[in-house]
């Protein structure tokens, strides 16, 4: 099959694990049937970025272009297409396309393809260049409509940006077992995850309790929940608290095994917290993920942090 044509966009990547983010010029298919090319206008800064860019997980293809809490504004669109418009403002998560093939994505469990991540943002693969797949660190991408979501008008498309990963993965477990008005959820951690995961709650009904092992965000969190635990490194009264609640969403390092509600997800349930259909958030639970959304102008993004 001959390779489609291509445009030219710039970008920041990185060569090596140790080198930094650098301007770069990377090439992007032209959009063929079924697809959206996106003019990116901001995109979220991810710690599973940092993880990437400095090979940590150990699949790092180089150059790495990060970036999957994509927003922009539609450019162009392939023939077929039925859900966008030149024009609307969308989103793209950690998912840019699927074998489509296998039972899980037959099911719309994309994230589980049999496949792998072959269809991610980044560290995939191009299916019809055959080149790794790069993300949102740039000013242009073209994307498959079925993993394309539409971005509602009377919401901030810079706020927009870290609910792609950081926000449906602390929504998609406080969703799956209907968090509501009379349960009482804990929330390990107050980073960027742990902020989604209070406002998901809260705005659920729950009563929200936090857990942190870091004193300088209490003030923050009395302005948000209902009750804070600040724990000791040896977690004393974490077990107690614990042993109340419903359920806990936990977003960083797991406690310690013989701790109530250790590991990344659901106290209650053992659920992953990346357990999203669009697989948001996949391996971030542990890092923070979603930390703030830089903007990029149309012309390579402001890379910061939260």
């Amino acid at each position: 099959m001959a390779k489609p044509a291509c445009y030219s966009v710039k970008a920041f990547s990185t060569g090596s694990a140790t080198s930094p983010l650098a301007a770069a010029v990377i090439e992007r298919r032209q959009p063929l049937a079924g697809d959206v090319q996106i003019q990116i206008l901001y995109c979220g800064v991810c710690h599973s970025d940092l993880h990437y860019a400095r090979n940590e997980w150990h699949f790092t293809q180089y150059p790495a272009v990060p970036g999957h809490e994509i927003v922009g504004r539609v450019t162009a669109i392939g023939p077929g297409v039925k859900k966008f418009k030149v024009g609307d403002t969308v989103g793209v998560g950690c998912l840019v396309d699927s074998c489509r093939t296998c039972p899980n994505c037959r099911a719309g469990l994309e994230q589980y393809c049999d496949a792998g991540m072959t269809g991610g943002t980044y560290g995939g693969t191009e299916k019809h260049l055959g080149t790794p797949t790069l993300g949102g660190y740039s000013q242009s991408i073209v994307v498959t409509e079925d993993f394309v979501l539409r971005i509602p008008a009377n919401l901030s498309p810079a706020a927009a940006a870290p609910l792609l990963c950081a926000g449906i993965t602390t929504y998609s477990p406080l969703r799956h077992w209907k968090v509501g008005p009379g349960q009482k959820v804990g929330i390990v951690g107050l980073g960027g995850l742990g902020h989604m995961g209070v406002k998901f709650a809260k705005a659920f009904g729950a009563h929200v309790v936090v857990f942190t092992t870091s004193p300088g965000k209490t003030a923050d969190a009395k302005s948000r929940v209902d009750s804070i635990l600040v724990a000791q490194p040896d977690h004393v009264g974490a077990r107690a608290l614990a042993a109340k609640l419903e359920g806990a969403v936990a977003t960083t390092d797991p406690m310690p095994p013989e701790d109530p509600g250790a590991g990344s997800g659901s106290a209650k349930t053992g659920t992953g917290a990346g357990s999203a259909k669009t697989g948001a958030g996949a391996g971030s639970a542990k890092t923070g993920a979603g930390a703030g959304s830089a903007k990029t102008g149309g012309t390579g993004p402001a890379i910061g942090d939260d």
